[in-house]
């Protein structure tokens, strides 16, 4: 790493380290959830799992790739630019697929909070993501702040969305109204 890159992106070990290790422990987690939600009768489909279920588990991915790769020990910061604009490009994209998903899957109807927590905010957290990191290697601590924000709501999305679907499990379970969630 040279010594612009390595002072510029040292002071954030620290917070990458956080950021990342909760983003894995999440991931797990959301393994466990599934698990236990594939042993419940029938109270989630495919379509509703590709919808809701796995973005999440792509956001928290995010979260931990972008926290990866600001810890990377890398030679410049044109090359972490490149690396983080080809995440927040690609996350916008598969955003946009869950997007498709959660509109054509038919087992549960999304409220507004669904599609601002559900594409609204991880749409902004990839755009923000993709436009601090071309700017990275020209305004330099702006970005770098960007960036850590945009892992860290894609952390919090991610914890939002978990949430908010095993509640809605739950919910469901407990009383079988598939139109509402908690």
């Amino acid at each position: 790493m040279t010594d612009l890159a390595s002072q510029q992106l040292a002071p954030w070990q620290s917070y990458y380290v956080i950021v990342g290790s909760s983003a894995a422990a999440l991931i797990g987690i959301q393994f466990v959830v599934i698990a236990l939600v594939a042993n419940m009768n029938k109270l989630a489909t495919a379509d509703s799992i590709r919808a809701f279920a796995t973005p999440t588990v792509v956001h928290l991915v995010e979260a931990l790739v972008v926290s990866v790769l600001m810890s990377a020990p890398w030679h410049s910061l044109a090359r972490a630019s490149t690396a983080l604009v080809t995440c927040g490009l690609g996350g916008l994209g598969y955003a946009a697929i869950a997007i498709h998903r959660a509109r054509r899957q038919t087992a549960y109807k999304p409220v507004w909070e669904d599609w601002i927590c559900h594409a609204v905010l991880p749409c902004t957290a990839y755009t923000a993501l993709a436009v601090a990191a071309l700017l990275l290697r020209t305004t330099t601590q702006p970005a770098l702040f960007v960036i850590g924000a945009a892992a860290l709501a894609l952390l919090l999305i991610g914890i939002h969305n978990a949430w908010d679907t095993v509640t809605h499990v739950v919910v469901v379970g407990a009383h079988g109204d598939a139109t509402k969630k908690e």
